[in-house]
């Protein structure tokens, strides 16, 4: 897959799962991040549960249900209490 379409991805991704976590979204850039950090990790934890990506389809979604894990986490450390 290309640089481009995984930069694609990566957005779509991103703003997806930060209009399912109704969030501000993190700009076009944060996004793109959001949506490649959570293609990494979907792939991993799908993967472990045997499903695969082969598809354009499978990237997208298995991309947008790792970003929103990840946009998880980062609302759970913002909302931690500050020493």
């Amino acid at each position: 897959m290309s640089i481009i379409i995984m930069i694609i991805i990566g957005l779509i991704a991103g703003w997806v799962a930060s209009a399912i976590m109704k969030s501000r979204g993190l700009g076009t850039g944060g996004d793109i991040i959001a949506g490649i950090i959570g293609a990494l990790l979907g792939g991993y934890l799908l993967g472990l549960i045997g499903f695969r990506n082969d598809t354009i389809i499978g990237a997208v979604v298995t991309s947008v249900i790792g970003a929103v894990i990840f946009l998880f986490i980062i609302s759970l450390i913002k909302k931690s209490p500050s020493t």
